[in-house]
């Protein structure tokens, strides 16, 4: 037998096509990744999240030079918002980027542990987060749920 898993996304050809309300949180973003701190690779990630409740939250990366130690800035905006408003439902994140060392013209997506950490937050919350994928020009991607990005993910339902 052989299963097949795929999802649909929506696909702008630039934040100028999409939604007044998607467009502000991209730029907050956009704003917010010259803050990061990202001294080795020179690669800028931030993040900013309407919740429920309409409160706003940022994040960004946070390198070490103990490459290991850093922080992604969707992890460091999911610390934030556990810290803040404990469970409060993420309805929208934005993330975006700047590549100091090249162009920053693609949507780039989170990488495996904040795919996972992202997940555990739908799970926790019981609601799906949508996902707003920008670079600082270019196409936008916009993912009805964040944990369309990990099938098979790893969940609680495991440790049963």
């Amino acid at each position: 037998m052989i299963e097949k898993y795929s999802f649909e996304f929506e696909v702008y050809n630039s934040a100028d096509e999409l939604q007044p309300n998607d467009k502000n949180l991209l730029q907050l973003a956009k704003d917010l990744a010259p803050t990061a701190y990202a001294p080795y690779s020179k690669f800028h990630v931030a993040a900013a999240a309407i919740l429920q409740n309409g409160e706003i939250v940022k994040g960004t990366n946070q390198e070490n030079a103990s490459y290991p130690v850093g922080t992604c800035a969707e992890r460091s905006l999911l610390g934030t918002v556990g810290a803040l408003f404990p469970n409060e439902p993420i309805v929208t994140m934005a993330i975006t980027y700047d590549n100091l060392n090249g162009t920053s013209d693609t949507p780039a997506s989170p990488c495996g542990m904040c795919r996972q950490a992202l997940r555990e937050y739908e799970t926790r919350t019981h609601q799906s987060i949508r996902l707003i994928l920008a670079g600082k020009e270019g196409k936008v991607y916009i993912i009805p749920k964040a944990g369309m990005l990990l099938p098979l993910g790893f969940t609680s339902d495991d440790l049963k």
